[in-house]
């Protein structure tokens, strides 16, 4: 099973667990709703933050793949090069 899906579902296990704890304890229906909402929103922020830290994880990820391409077209053409002027000079030879 995927990490991600794990991670899925264990939020929303915990989600759930929460709101149904919340709805079974013997509190005011507004306290209640109070508590339901305020859950809601440090899971929103919680799944916010997860997200960021993927955006920036995937755009880390894109820069290092970006740089490495640069690293090896400029390699290639440095060996490029090297091989031309070898010819170069092999055929002035002649």
């Amino acid at each position: 099973m995927s990490t991600s899906k794990i991670i899925l579902g264990t939020t929303a296990g915990l989600a759930i667990s929460g709101i149904l704890g919340i709805l079974f304890a013997p509190e005011k229906g507004s306290v209640t709703r109070k508590q339901i909402l305020d859950k809601g929103c440090d899971y929103a922020d919680d799944l916010k933050s997860k997200f960021s830290d993927l955006a920036a994880s995937i755009t880390d990820k894109i820069q290092s793949t970006k740089e490495f391409a640069q690293d090896l077209t400029q390699e290639a053409k440095t060996k490029f090069d090297d091989a031309k002027n070898d010819v170069n000079s092999s055929s002035s030879n002649y």
